[in-house]
C-alpha cells in the first residue's frame, strides 16, 4: 500500500490586512513628502519603474509607502498614551510624583511605560494590561511602580510569581516602596496568613500592602475526605443505616445495575464519594459532601522545628544546630528566625564573640533573603481561599510574573491564575515572550485576563464547557492552519481501482495582523532594552557558530543517519510512528555525545536498530569542546566569565565531561544541577563567583527566569533545544540593567547534521514569537531563517525524511 502527501495548503493571510493597506493608499491623492523618497534616498518613481510585472519587493514597498501607511493607521487607531500630551495633565504629574517618591526611581523609559499602563487600567477602565518588555528591562521594578500608583486607590496588591522568585519580589518591594508591608504566601503557613487577612476585613489602611504568592502554592490542592451523616431509616418493614447529606439530611442515592435509584449504604459511601468532591444532589441544597482534612503527620516539637529550620541555612549542619540550641534555646532562636533574622546572623556567645565568622555571615545574609521560618497551617489551596472567603475585588491589582507560562488550556496553574484574575479589580501581566509562535498560545491567556473581548467576538465555550471549538475558530480567524490531504490506494472494486482520501488539519507558526491589532495592541505596552538608556546597557551581540566534525565523526554520523531514517521510513509506511521521536533525538544528540556508545532500540519491541561505538575517548577533545576551550581561555585572559548551556544533563550527561575537559585546561568550572533548590540558585552562583570560578555549566531551563547573571557576559549554547521561551530568556541572563561589559552569545551547531536544521527552525519560531512585540528580531539565528512552516519538531522530522 502506497501513500503520499499530495497537497499542503496554508490558510491565506488575513484579507482585512490587505484591504486596509489598499484603503490607505486609495485615500492619498498623490505621493506626499513622506512618500516622495524612500528612507535610503531612492525615489518612489524609481522603485515603481523597477517593478517587474505587478510585483514589488516587500522591503521596497515598506520604504516607499510605510510613512503614509503609518499615518493612516495612527489616524484610524489613535494611541491611548502620547507622552507629549499626557505630561500636561494632572493625572500624569501625580503619578510621576508618586514614582519620584520611591526609594529607587525608574529610568525615564520605565516611567513612561508605567504611565501608559496606569492610563490603560485607571483612566480607560481596561480590566487587564500586558507589559511585554524585553528580558532585563526591569519588569519587576515597573510592576512595583504601577502597583504603588494603583495602591493610592486600592492599597492591596497580589503578586503571583514563580516560587524561586518570591523572595526576590519581597526584597525588591522593600527596597523600593517606603513603608510597604509584604506578606509572603509561599510556605506551610499560607493558610494561617490568609486567615489573618480575613480577620482584618473592614479595617481601612493607606499603607501599601503586597501579597506575594508562589505559583506552585497558588494551585496546590488540599486534603479532603467525604462528609456525610448516618441515619437509620425504615422501609418495607426493614431498618437501614444510610448515608445522608449533613445539611438537608436527605438520603444519598445511587443507581443500581438496572438503573433504579437506591439509598447509598454507609459501607459504600466512602468508596462512592471519594472519587470526586461531590455536592448534594438536591436542587434546593447543593451542599458539599466533603470537608477539609489535615494530613496525618506527627506534630514536631518546637525544638525540632527550630533545629530543622536552621539546618536549611548554609554552614549549619546537625551538630552546629544542636550546639546553637543548647547555647541559646529554641524559644530565643525561633523568635529570631520568625521576626528578625538579621539578629540571628549577629549572634554572640557568652564571651561577646560573634558565633559566625565573616564568610558564614555573608552566606547567611544571602540565604536569609529567601528564608522564612514559620509554625504554620497548610493543606488548603490559596486560590480557593481567596475565591471563597475574601470579598471579590479585595485586591486592587493582580501582578502575574512570567505570564506566558499560564497559556496552556488544561493546566492547573493557568486555571488558578484565571480565578485570581476574576477576583481582583485589575490584572497586570508581565512577560518577555508573549507568544511562542502559534495563535492559540494567546487564546487561553486572553480568556483568563480579558474574557469580555473574547465573548464579544464569539470565542466562548460550548454547552459542555469545552473551549476546543472556540480555540479552533480563533486559530482559523487569526492563526495559520494547514489542511493536509492524503490519498491512499486501496483494494480494487469490481469495475475500478479504489482510492481513499483523508484530510487532517494541523497548526503552523503565525499570528495575523488583525489579531495583533484586535487583541494585543489595545492592552499591551512594549519596551525594549535599547530604549531604557543609551548609557545603561553595553553592546549585545549574538553569533551563530558552525563547527565542522572530524572525518571519522562525520562518516559515523551519516552512516547512522542513513540507517535510522531508512528504518523510520519503513515504519511510517506501516503506520508506525513510534520511532519518530527516537530517531530525531538520537540524530540531534549523537554529535555531542559521540564519546559514548550509542545503542538505539525500538521503544516498543526493544529490538536493536543501530549500534554506534564511541568515536572519541575520555581524553580526546571533540570539535565543539576544542572551540569552547579556546573561547574560555580568551575570555579568562580578558577578565570575563563564561556561562555554558547544555541541554544534555540527564541520561546523555555532557556536563561532567565538559567540566573535566575545561579543568584540564586550568579553567575553574562549576556545574549547576537541578538538585540545587530553585530558591537557592542565586546564592549558589554568588558563592561560585566568590570562589573565583571561570566557567559555569548548566541546563538553560535552570536559569531561564529570575536570575541576574551579570558576572557572566559571555554565553555559549552547546545545543539550543526546542523551546523558544527558554532560548530567548536564557540568552538574556546577563544583558540586563547593571551590566557594564559587552555581552556576547554564541550558538554552536555541527555542520551537516540535524543540529543545523534545528537552529534554523528555532530562528523561524523566534521570528514569529517576536511578531507580537512589534518588530522582527535581530537574532544570531536570523542567518539561517528563510521561511515559516510547521512546528519545530514536525518540520525537523520532515527534513530528516527528505534528506535520506
Amino acid at each position: 500500500m502506497n501513500s503520499t502527501d499530495n497537497l499542503e495548503e496554508v490558510a491565506a493571510a488575513d484579507s482585512a490586512a490587505g484591504t486596509g493597506a489598499g484603503d490607505a493608499l486609495a485615500a492619498q491623492d498623490g505621493p506626499s513628502e513622506a512618500q516622495a523618497s524612500a528612507a535610503d534616498g531612492t525615489e518612489v518613481a524609481d522603485i515603481i519603474d523597477n517593478v517587474v510585472g505587478e510585483t514589488i519587493a516587500l522591503g521596497d514597498f515598506m520604504r516607499a509607502f510605510g510613512p503614509s501607511m503609518l499615518a493612516q493607521i495612527r489616524e484610524s487607531n489613535p494611541p491611548v498614551y502620547l507622552p507629549t500630551v499626557e505630561q500636561l495633565t494632572p493625572a500624569w504629574q501625580s503619578r510621576q510624583a508618586a514614582m519620584q517618591s520611591l526609594k529607587r526611581r525608574p529610568f525615564a523609559a520605565q516611567a513612561e511605560a508605567v504611565q501608559a499602563l496606569c492610563k490603560l487600567l485607571l483612566d480607560h477602565g481596561e480590566p487587564a494590561a500586558v507589559l511585554n518588555a524585553e528580558m532585563g528591562t526591569g519588569k519587576t521594578m515597573m510592576a512595583i511602580c504601577a502597583a504603588t500608583i494603583v495602591s493610592q486607590q486600592h492599597p492591596r496588591t497580589l503578586v503571583v510569581s514563580p516560587p524561586h522568585l518570591v523572595y526576590k519580589w519581597r526584597r525588591e518591594i522593600l527596597e523600593t516602596v517606603p513603608n510597604a508591608k509584604v506578606w509572603v504566601l509561599n510556605g506551610p503557613d499560607t493558610l494561617r496568613k490568609l486567615l489573618l487577612v480575613r480577620s482584618a476585613l473592614g479595617l481601612k489602611t493607606t499603607q501599601p500592602e503586597f501579597y506575594v504568592l508562589g505559583r506552585v502554592r497558588m494551585r496546590m490542592g488540599f486534603h479532603w475526605k467525604p462528609a456525610y451523616v448516618n441515619r437509620r431509616l425504615r422501609a418495607d418493614g426493614q431498618t437501614w443505616t444510610v448515608a445522608c447529606c449533613p445539611q438537608c439530611m436527605k438520603p444519598l442515592e445511587r443507581p443500581d445495575a438496572e438503573g433504579h435509584a437506591s439509598w447509598l449504604s454507609v459501607e459504600m459511601a466512602n468508596a462512592v464519594l471519594s472519587d470526586r468532591r461531590a455536592l448534594c444532589p438536591s436542587k434546593t441544597c447543593r451542599s458539599p459532601l466533603w470537608t477539609l482534612m489535615r494530613p496525618g503527620t506527627a506534630k514536631q516539637s518546637m525544638r525540632e522545628l527550630v533545629g530543622d529550620a536552621m539546618q536549611q541555612l548554609p554552614t549549619i549542619g546537625p551538630a552546629a544546630s544542636k550546639r546553637l540550641l543548647d547555647m541559646f534555646g529554641e524559644s530565643l532562636l525561633g523568635s529570631m528566625l520568625e521576626d528578625n533574622v538579621y539578629e540571628f546572623i549577629n549572634l554572640m556567645d557568652e564571651n561577646g564573640g560573634l558565633v559566625f565568622n565573616d564568610r558564614q555571615a555573608r552566606r547567611l545574609e544571602r540565604a536569609m533573603a529567601s528564608f522564612e521560618f514559620s509554625i504554620g497551617q497548610g493543606g488548603y489551596q490559596a486560590t480557593e481561599f481567596v475565591k471563597r472567603y475574601l470579598p471579590r475585588k479585595h485586591f486592587g491589582l493582580l501582578v502575574v510574573d512570567e505570564g506566558h507560562e499560564y497559556k496552556n488550556e488544561g493546566s492547573a496553574q493557568g486555571q488558578a491564575m484565571g480565578v485570581l484574575a476574576s477576583q481582583c479589580r485589575k490584572t497586570l501581566l508581565l512577560t518577555g515572550t508573549l507568544m511562542g509562535g502559534y495563535a492559540d498560545d494567546l487564546f487561553h491567556l486572553l480568556w483568563r485576563i480579558n474574557p469580555s473581548v473574547m465573548v464579544a467576538d464569539g470565542f466562548k465555550p460550548n454547552d459542555r464547557g469545552s473551549f476546543a471549538s472556540a480555540a479552533m475558530s480563533f486559530m482559523r480567524a487569526h492563526g495559520v492552519l494547514k489542511d493536509i490531504y492524503k490519498e491512499t490506494s486501496s483494494g480494487s472494486h469490481r469495475t475500478a481501482k479504489g482510492k481513499s482520501l483523508t484530510v487532517r488539519t494541523s497548526k503552523a507558526p503565525g499570528f495575523g495582523p488583525v489579531g495583533i491589532l484586535r487583541y494585543v495592541l489595545p492592552i499591551t505596552v512594549f519596551l525594549k532594552l535599547r530604549e531604557i538608556d543609551a548609557k545603561a546597557l553595553p553592546p549585545y551581540d549574538e553569533v551563530f557558530q558552525p563547527v565542522a566534525m572530524t572525518e571519522e565523526q562525520a562518516s559515523a554520523y551519516h552512516r547512522m543517519a542513513g540507517n535510522l531514517v531508512r528504518i523510520l521510513k519503513q515504519a511510517l509506511a506501516m503506520k508506525d510512528s513510534t520511532l519518530l521521536g527516537v530517531v530525531m533525538n538520537v540524530l540531534l544528540a549523537w554529535p555531542d555525545c559521540s564519546f559514548r556508545d550509542e545503542t538505539v532500540r525500538h521503544p516498543r519491541t526493544r529490538s536493536l536498530l543501530h549500534l554506534q561505538p564511541a568515536v572519541f575517548g575520555d581524553a580526546d577533545l571533540m570539535p565543539k569542546e576544542r572551540w569552547l576551550i579556546d573561547l574560555c581561555k580568551q575570555e579568562k585572559a580578558a577578565g570575563r566569565r563564561v556561562l555554558v548551556y547544555s541541554i544534555y544533563s540527564g541520561t546523555r550527561d555532557t556536563t561532567a565531561r565538559l567540566r573535566h575537559q575545561l579543568e584540564v585546561q586550568s579553567l575553574k568550572t562549576a556545574i549547576l544541577r537541578a538538585t540545587v533548590d530553585a530558591s537557592k540558585r542565586e546564592d549558589w552562583l554568588a558563592e561560585q563567583v566568590e570562589r573565583g570560578v571561570d566557567v559555569v555549566v548548566c541546563n538553560p531551563e535552570l536559569v531561564k527566569t529570575g536570575l541576574d547573571m551579570l558576572e557572566f557576559p559571555t554565553i555559549v549554547f552547546m545545543q539550543s533545544g526546542f523551546n523558544v521561551y527558554t532560548v530567548l530568556q536564557a540568552a538574556r541572563r546577563s544583558w540586563r540593567i547593571g551590566q557594564r561589559k559587552p555581552v556576547r552569545v554564541f550558538f554552536l551547531g555541527y555542520q551537516g547534521t540535524s543540529q543545523m536544521d534545528c537552529l534554523r527552525l528555532m530562528g523561524q519560531k523566534i521570528a514569529v514569537s517576536q511578531s507580537t512585540s512589534g518588530e522582527m528580531p535581530e537574532s544570531g539565528l536570523d542567518a539561517l531563517n528563510e521561511s515559516q512552516g510547521d512546528s519545530l519538531e514536525v518540520a525537523l522530522a520532515k527534513e530528516l525524511l527528505a534528506k535520506v
